[in-house]
């Protein structure tokens, strides 16, 4: 609830109708679509910079469920998350992003959804508060604009038979003239995420990715446009049939 985003991009969609900001009270990264199952969640009513919230001791997921399904209000017609302070292009960050995690519980819950996530600068990575704040200045208000102008051409023309959700990276420089290109995820890896720690344990230090094939959202936003990326959540494929024949017993289902 802290992130120096959130309140923008309230301000900027409020311009095209009612918001209403579920959101966690921490920051929640790298936790995908997890939901909390063993420990109760806790919703308190706070504001940020003239914008009231609902803050929750959960995950993104959790919040997209409890807005939808449980805390008292209207059903929404879209889902935004983010705007994440990091990328979340390529196929290896994609399966692993909360911003991601929470558009993916809105598909779950019959729900279009939209993650928007941004490049910072590297000097800011690591750091909270009035430091991060400081460097991304006036970023935050440009990069929401933009998301609010994505957002409202959605509203416009709503999804493509078969899109179950988008997600939209912004590079850091981004505004609401900068080129906007309909994209695919990038197919990537990353390396090893864990170093020795001094009590010895393990710590997460994410390093880079690897096996980055060409093409795809992150070529789009290295090359200076918003990249929009539309997601299809069903995970199945089809495989030759001497492929099949090898593997099934018994009739087709």
């Amino acid at each position: 609830m802290d992130s120096p985003t959130l309140a923008p991009l309230v301000r900027a969609l409020g311009i095209h109708g009612g918001v209403r900001t579920v959101v966690p009270d921490t920051e929640r990264s790298w936790i995908a679509k997890a939901i909390t199952r063993f420990e109760p969640l806790r919703v308190i009513e706070a504001e940020r910079e003239g914008v009231a919230l609902s803050a929750v001791s959960g995950t993104p997921a959790d919040c997209v469920s409890l807005a939808v399904h449980t805390l008292p209000g209207e059903r929404p017609d879209l889902v935004v998350s983010g705007v994440n302070l990091g990328l979340n292009y390529g196929l290896a960050f994609l399966l692993s992003s909360g911003t991601i995690g929470a558009a993916v519980e809105a598909f779950l819950a019959g729900l279009p959804a939209v993650a928007f996530s941004m490049a910072i600068p590297a000097d800011a990575y690591g750091l909270t508060g009035a430091h991060r704040a400081a460097l991304l200045g006036d970023r935050v208000n440009v990069v929401a604009e933009v998301a609010a102008a994505v957002v409202k051409d959605l509203l416009a023309v709503g999804f493509a038979p078969g899109v179950d959700l988008f997600s939209v990276n912004l590079p850091a420089n981004a505004d609401v003239s900068t080129p906007r290109v309909v994209t695919s995820v990038t197919r990537c890896r990353y390396g090893r995420l864990f170093v020795p720690g001094p009590e010895g344990d393990y710590l997460h230090r994410f390093s880079n990715l690897v096996d980055i094939a060409p093409g795809g959202d992150i070529a789009t936003v290295d090359a200076g446009a918003v990249a929009i990326t539309p997601l299809c959540l069903d995970p199945s494929i089809e495989i030759p049939a001497e492929y099949r024949v090898r593997l099934e017993r018994g009739g087709r289902a």
